[in-house]
């Protein structure tokens, strides 16, 4: 089924982003949420998205499942590491959603800063992973405060808005998730990806949660560098919370 829907929706979504279509930019959020529904995914909500365009949200970095879940809520364009652009499949999708590459081993990030710091004044609201990497969905790793450049960026004079946002994976056919279970979700270190896809087609009903945090912009925290500890912080509390099943205000509603 996934195949099929996928195979499908390509030839729409391409031929929505060569004729610039408004549309290219909100159909992908339709895709990730027929994908959810494929998989048996459910995804609660806390909070919402900044209204209007050009924010960055600051995410923390589970499983490739991410995509799929912050795609469904979000409308917005993934930062993901170059590699991913020549993958089978997901390479192609991820360029059909108008991902920005970034080669997280450059000692320079002149010139990827100012290819966000573009799409974000061209009212793109972007999506990014700060840890640089995945893990077991337990905690999160310290992010990376070069990767958030891009918040240094004014528009119209006004400081870019940035939101943090947190994932976690909790609940498994109607059970509370716990350690042993997470690695069935999360992909991380030198796990086989085809191996990982089959376990998880065969899991059942899996509840994600996604909360959006308070925005903020870099103006009140001076730098970069506050910043990025500022959200890996909320963040943090954040994941701590949902794991614990503490996570209950704001809640919005059954994304998918």
């Amino acid at each position: 089924m996934f195949v099929g829907v996928t195979l499908a929706l390509i030839p729409i979504q391409m031929a929505a982003l060569k004729l610039n279509r408004p549309f290219a930019v909100n159909f992908p959020t339709i895709y990730h949420r027929l994908v959810l529904r494929i998989l048996g995914f459910r995804v609660t909500q806390y909070g919402v998205p900044q209204a209007g365009r050009g924010t960055l949200f600051v995410v923390n970095h589970i499983s490739y499942l991410d995509v799929e879940v912050l795609g469904s809520v979000i409308c917005g364009s993934f930062i993901a590491k170059s590699d991913v652009k020549s993958w089978p499949l997901f390479g192609l999708l991820a360029r059909l959603q108008r991902s920005v590459f970034v080669d997280r081993r450059v000692r320079s990030t002149a010139g990827q800063r100012d290819i966000l710091t573009q799409r974000l004044a061209e009212g793109d609201s972007l999506i990014l992973f700060p840890e640089g990497t995945s893990h077991d969905g337990t905690r999160i790793l310290p992010f990376k405060s070069s990767l958030f450049s891009a918040a240094e960026l004014r528009l119209d004079g006004r400081p870019v808005t940035v939101q943090p946002v947190t994932i976690a994976y909790v609940r498994m056919n109607g059970m509370p998730m716990g350690r042993d279970e997470r690695p069935y979700i999360a992909w991380y270190g030198d796990m086989e990806l085809a191996g990982h896809l089959w376990t998880l087609a065969g899991l059942g009903v899996t509840e994600a949660s996604v909360q959006f945090h308070p925005p903020v912009t870099i103006d009140q925290f001076g730098s970069r560098k506050a910043l990025a500890a500022h959200c890996e912080r909320v963040i943090s509390e954040g994941l701590a919370a949902a794991n614990s099943g503490r996570a209950t205000a704001g809640k919005i509603a059954m994304a998918s």
